[in-house]
């Protein structure tokens, strides 16, 4: 069983991103895969809608969540779906969140996890200003969940400069980190990669970091590079722009043994005061 990351370049248009989309998972599952990870933004990039797309999700009325459904049982797929502009379940009429799900093999939504920590950041490129808290609400809470290929812990994009929400999800048991992830290009040039290798040597994860890789509506443009890196932090797939799929296998027995080898969780001095509780699963 075949883990695997799909690269996007995501556009205004809902419908025809969810029809390339769905190209490219067919594409994974004929590859062997059975957990997926899709980008950030990955249904819409540049809109400025996202409240009313969220309210119509939380609503039943909207499109992703039949589309995401569907997708995973015709596909035999587990499906981290990148982002999507959702409110807190318990409170439909509250700001969205920038919220990742993980849908299984029946279409059932197995974890939901809010991005944590949102891009308010200046950028020296052409739209230059970037403040993801007009949109969203921060999150609150870890997430991990057991998939057929191990136990995933889940964040998104702007995480990953934040290596204590790593290590809380590698001390609460997670062998997989999914990277939905939208970096500039500016950003990603600079520090994407050593950002995700860097997550994968310190936790001895698998890092499964799909991006968006080209120029959207805003203006934006994106870095790519997906990527999927191993416990030892060995790039072992990689796509530079462009849309895509790749494919990796999981080596369980290896991970175990790199664990044991270096048990870097044994020899941790410190924690960090006021760590996030996680939630396992819904």
């Amino acid at each position: 069983m075949s883990l695997a990351v799909i690269q996007l370049v995501s556009q205004e248009d809902v419908a025809d991103n969810l029809a390339r989309a769905r190209r490219l998972l067919e594409q994974a599952a004929e590859g062997g895969a059975r957990l997926v990870v899709l980008p950030e933004n990955f249904a819409a990039m540049g809109r400025r809608d996202l409240a009313d797309l969220g309210r119509a999700e939380a609503a039943g009325s909207g499109p992703l969540l039949p589309w995401l459904k569907r997708a995973a049982r015709d596909l035999k797929l587990w499906i981290v779906a990148g982002t999507l502009p959702l409110p807190p379940d318990d409170r439909p009429n509250d700001k969205a969140r920038a919220c990742s799900l993980l849908i299984d093999e029946q279409g059932e939504r197995v974890a939901r996890y809010d991005k944590l920590h949102l891009f308010d950041v200046d950028v020296s490129d052409l739209r230059g200003r970037y403040r993801e808290s007009d949109d969203y609400a921060h999150g609150g809470q870890l997430v991990l969940a057991d998939t057929p290929l191990g136990r995933l812990g889940m964040t998104v994009c702007y995480d990953l400069r934040f290596p204590e929400l790593y290590g809380a999800l590698r001390e609460a048991g997670a062998e997989l980190i999914s990277v939905p992830a939208a970096f500039t290009a500016v950003t990603g040039a600079a520090h994407w990669q050593v950002l995700v290798r860097a997550r994968a040597i310190e936790t001895q994860c698998y890092l499964l970091a799909a991006g968006q890789g080209g120029v959207h509506p805003g203006p934006r443009e994106t870095f790519g590079h997906s990527a999927l890196v191993d416990p030892w932090g060995r790039v072992l797939a990689e796509q530079a722009q462009g849309e895509g799929v790749l494919l990796a296998l999981r080596d369980a027995s290896e991970q175990a043994s790199i664990r044991q080898r270096m048990p870097v969780d044994r020899h941790r001095r410190f924690s960090v005061p006021g760590a996030l509780r996680p939630a396992s699963t819904e």
